[in-house]
Formats: C-alpha cells, sequence, structure tokens
C-alpha cells in the first residue's frame, strides 16, 4: 500500500497539473487556453491563503507528534493543515470539470486519491485533508466566478 500511497501522492506534487494545463492549452482549440490561465488564477488564489494558514495554525503532523506514526515520504513542510496536496488537487479537480463537465468523476476521485493517499503516508490527519479540500472547492468557487465577471 505504501508503494502505491507514494505514487499516488507523487501527483499531487504540482507539476502534472502545469503540464496538463500547458498541454490542453497547446491541443485544445476551444477552452484549452481558457482552462489554463482559469487554473493559474485559481492557483493564484489558493496557494498565498494556503501558505498563510499553514503559518499561522501550525499544526505538528501525525508523524512528528505520535511515535508510533512512521511517515513514509518527507514531507515538504513542517506543518500540517491544511493539506496542500489536498487543496491543489481539489482546485485542479474543480476547473477541470468546470471546463471539462465529462471528467467530473475521474478529476473529483484522482483528487480524493492524493488526499487519502497522504494520510496513508502518514504526514496528514484526515482533518487536515478536509479543510485542504475545502480551501480548494471554495478558492475556484471564487476564481472562477470573478473569471466569469470579466
Amino acid at each position: 500500500m505504501s508503494i502505491i500511497s507514494r505514487l499516488i501522492s507523487k501527483l499531487g506534487d504540482g507539476g502534472l497539473y502545469l503540464l496538463i494545463g500547458l498541454l490542453v492549452a497547446g491541443l485544445e482549440v476551444d477552452s484549452g487556453i481558457d482552462f489554463l490561465f482559469a487554473g493559474l488564477f485559481v492557483f493564484a488564489i489558493e496557494l498565498p491563503v494556503y501558505l498563510f494558514l499553514k503559518q499561522a495554525i501550525k499544526r505538528d503532523r501525525p508523524c512528528d507528534r505520535f511515535a508510533d506514526v512512521i511517515p513514509q515520504i518527507t514531507p515538504s513542510d513542517k506543518f500540517s493543515l491544511p493539506s496542500g496536496h489536498a487543496a491543489a488537487a481539489f482546485v485542479f479537480a474543480t476547473v477541470l470539470s468546470y471546463y471539462y463537465p465529462a471528467l467530473i468523476l475521474p478529476a473529483y476521485s484522482v483528487a480524493t486519491l492524493i488526499a487519502l493517499a497522504r494520510v496513508f503516508l502518514g504526514v496528514h490527519y484526515p482533518t487536515d485533508i478536509l479543510a485542504g479540500a475545502a480551501l480548494g472547492l471554495i478558492s475556484s468557487v471564487i476564481g472562477l466566478n470573478l473569471i466569469e465577471l470579466f
């Protein structure tokens, strides 16, 4: 389970979102560019809020708080709330689903798997991934609504 969780978690490291956005922008003439710019815009909303919350809350990771929780990966930072992987995965799933509604089920399924992998790997509590998912969804709704205004 650890290897699978690591691979799934790696999907949410960030680079893949940009790569997919660039590929879609280059290959899909109807909405590809809009999808890429919307994703960048929403991530520009989500990321500073995520960084602020992480530093304001400063919640220890489960692997740092409990001796019997052994992390299966090295976390990218010290604190756990909210989960940045979950936030980013749900931003990507929401923007992707907005532009390509037929992909809603696979998009949110992958986002959920990325978030759950972080718990299985011992670097997040379930509430961390719920908070991250909520942050991603809220940022997406705000960003996509702002885009519609212009």
